[in-house]
């Protein structure tokens, strides 16, 4: 395939612009009606509450009802789980500290050699070290359980999915929910019936880890060549045998990267399942101390979560990229299970030893090192000394940024923050700023780009908690319908009437508005990221640590640092968001310029394009629909986070699931957290779509 840049550019213009220009016109026009109206009715920015429907009532209803008529079979099986629970983790704490870290490393070795081994035995010995061997030990019994059962479902779901269309039909929805659907708001139903302990936190992490091993087989099952199949059937095979014979031992490399995933997805739910009365364990350590204001403490616990993060991911990682060795006749029993004997040996060794030594078994308080101390001394330090730096930065950019974007220029602009109040001139001047950036987007790319700056910059003067939500809605509606067609539109429609009609719209507004800034901070900044590591093979090898690192770490660990140098509040969380959001962008554009054909890049040359032009003119527009995809997991993340940043004092969705796990309520849990899945799932199918269109307009 050859594509010019004179092709790229004719490709963007492509689809017929009158109708959709004036449907913007109309938008624009209702827009501009509903804010003219908006002081003689206030329906149009706050939704009456007589027009609220009671959906919070009726399942709250519902669910009395049901635990009360069903609240003794899940005692029952919550009574059942927990005993092999409690004996894996006596077990695991019984283990003599070197017997469990011979196994981990002699498993690392086998998985990806010395490099892996070392820096699992450096990982362990950390949380020895430090004094937390035993809460990691807890935690590590809450994986044991849940994984596996993460595991059977995902598989024997995945199957049936692939099998059935019927299934399917149901699977993929049920999916799409169960992994934007915030874990705090599905933990009040679980929690009711199952009661507090471990066991919530088990069955929490279990039904959150399940989905991506679901996709992963699917997608496994479904990549198997046609020819492997023809062979297993000549073969003679049945049905059953060419499931389990051919198919699924093909599809494993996928799906050992669903085994991977699923691992991680429950890793990250170790400290939510703290919240819901697992104890002793690292993840309580961590929130504990995070509400005491403990800094030094919460960190070294936290590091405690990221390396079991990293050892983990790592050897799964490994072990889902290898091939499958053939054993050869000629090698002995002994030859190919030595390392499983070597790891079982050490153990027993470890075992045995440590009957005579009692370091072994536990070891000693005074060999421990716990900074924690001085970790709090150096963050007091850098406080008492920066401090009114880290305050400017953090109130420049509530002032400047995050509070016009939430309430808009309007009710921000005063002499307090600004300098100045807000004037006739002014507001010229701005509407004046805002046409002109929307001419010059329009000239150098398309008239979408001019619409895209009219509405940032209403939003900006208005803000989201400013804007109707008639004309919110009629701009969602369009865009969705524009980019995903009917199917796609009217998914946005019934999404935001939902959050609209059952109360749920103001804390939306605050969730998108903070997700929103967050968002587009983490595309701008790693796409520029993306693209220098794209051109340079030294930047690329020094970032991809650090994403490897920041993707590995549980959501709760961010907030960490933030909370350090600036307390609670919308920047703290911004921050945090940013953070976990970021490592997509940076991704997905390096990924999509590195895979444009060279040819391209040659020919692009041969007609004289300077480096630059080649940039802007042959590989951002080849790479945009990676880089789309790139914006929807910058989303997902972000909204992934947006739950966990309610617990540094962010208003919105996410904490109106957080406020209905504290007090119980059922109903106003289920409506914040369908509406985080709804604008999840519409954010998706949007930008999927999107790609997809750019993809088609580029013969790609």
């Amino acid at each position: 395939m050859s594509v010019s840049s004179s092709d790229i550019g004719a490709a963007s213009n492509r689809a017929p612009v009158s109708v959709d220009a004036l449907v913007w016109v109309g938008i624009g026009l209702l827009t501009i009606l509903t804010l003219l109206l908006r002081e003689h009715h206030a329906w149009l920015v706050s939704y009456p509450r007589d027009w609220i429907i009671p959906v919070a009532d009726w399942i709250n209803a519902f669910m009395a009802w049901f635990i009360e008529a069903f609240r003794w079979l899940f005692r029952a099986v919550s009574w059942l789980i927990s005993w092999p629970m409690e004996w894996i983790r006596v077990t695991l704490q019984w283990l003599p500290w070197p017997a469990t870290i011979s196994v981990i490393v002699t498993i690392a070795y086998v998985a990806g050699g010395w490099r892996l081994a070392t820096f699992s035995t450096l990982a362990l010995l950390y949380m020895v070290v430090v004094g937390y061997w035993t809460e990691s030990m807890a935690t590590l019994s809450l994986l044991v359980m849940s994984v596996p059962l993460s595991l059977c479902l995902g598989l024997f779901v995945g199957i049936a999915a692939y099998t059935w269309q019927s299934v399917n039909r149901v699977v993929q929805p049920a999916l799409d929910l169960m992994q934007t659907f915030p874990t705090f708001a599905y933990l009040i139903p679980i929690l009711f019936l199952f009661g507090f302990g471990p066991v919530v936190g088990l069955i929490a992490s279990a039904i959150y880890a399940a989905p991506p091993m679901v996709r992963n087989v699917i997608l496994g099952l479904q990549r198997v060549p046609p020819e492997i199949i023809e062979s297993g059937q000549m073969s003679g095979t049945s049905r059953r045998q060419l499931l389990w014979l051919v198919r699924v031992p093909t599809a494993l490399p996928t799906i050992m990267i669903g085994v991977n995933q699923t691992i991680m997805a429950a890793l990250s739910m170790v400290i939510i399942a703290s919240v819901i009365g697992s104890s002793a364990d690292i993840g309580w350590e961590v929130l504990s101390m995070m509400r005491k204001a403990l800094f030094g403490q919460s960190f070294l616990a936290g590091i405690v979560i990221a390396l079991l993060a990293m050892v983990i991911d790592r050897i799964s990682r490994e072990f889902a990229h290898r091939s499958p060795v053939e054993h050869g006749a000629e090698k002995s029993w002994l030859l190919r299970y030595r390392f499983l004997i070597i790891a079982i040996g050490s153990g027993l060794a470890f075992i045995v030893l440590a009957q005579f030594m009692p370091a072994l078994r536990s070891y000693p308080s005074a060999w421990t090192f716990y900074p924690a101390e001085p970790l709090n001394q150096g963050v007091n330090y850098i406080i008492r000394e920066y401090g009114s730096i880290l305050d400017a930065v953090k109130n420049n950019t509530l002032f400047y940024f995050l509070l016009p974007i939430r309430v808009g220029l309007e009710n921000t602009v005063k002499p307090f923050t600004w300098g100045f109040d807000i004037t006739s001139t002014f507001i010229a001047g701005y509407a004046a700023l805002v046409a002109l950036l929307a001419v010059l987007a329009s000239w150098r790319w398309s008239w979408r780009a001019g619409v895209v700056m009219i509405v940032l910059g209403l939003i900006y003067y208005y803000g989201t908690t400013g804007m109707p939500w008639p004309a919110f809605i009629a701009m969602t509606v369009v865009l969705a319908y524009q980019v995903g067609g009917w199917g796609t539109g009217l998914l946005a429609l019934l999404g935001l009437g939902f959050i609209l009609t059952t109360g749920a719209w103001p804390p939306a507004m605050r969730s998108i508005y903070l997700c929103g800034a967050a968002v587009l901070i983490s595309f701008v900044a790693g796409s520029a990221l993306g693209v220098w590591a794209a051109r340079s093979d030294r930047v690329s090898a020094f970032m991809r640590p650090i994403n490897d690192t920041l993707q590995t770490m549980p959501l709760f660990v961010f907030l960490i640092p933030v909370i350090m140098f600036f307390q609670v509040g919308d920047f703290p969380a911004l921050l945090a968001i940013i953070m976990y959001a970021i490592v997509p962008a940076i991704r997905y554009t390096e990924h999509g310029i590195r895979s444009i054909p060279p040819h391209i890049i040659e020919a692009a040359r041969a007609q004289g394009c300077t480096k630059r032009q080649i940039l802007w003119n042959v590989q951002l527009p080849l790479a945009l629909p990676e880089i789309m995809m790139g914006l929807n997991q910058t989303i997902m993340f972000g909204l992934a986070m947006l739950v966990i940043a309610a617990l540094v004092g962010t208003k919105g969705l996410g904490q109106a699931v957080y406020l209905a796990l504290n007090t119980g309520n059922v109903g106003e849990g289920f409506i914040a957290g369908m509406s985080m899945a709804l604008i999840a799932i519409i954010a998706d199918r949007i930008t999927q779509a999107w790609s997809r269109q750019k993809k088609a307009e580029l013969g790609l």
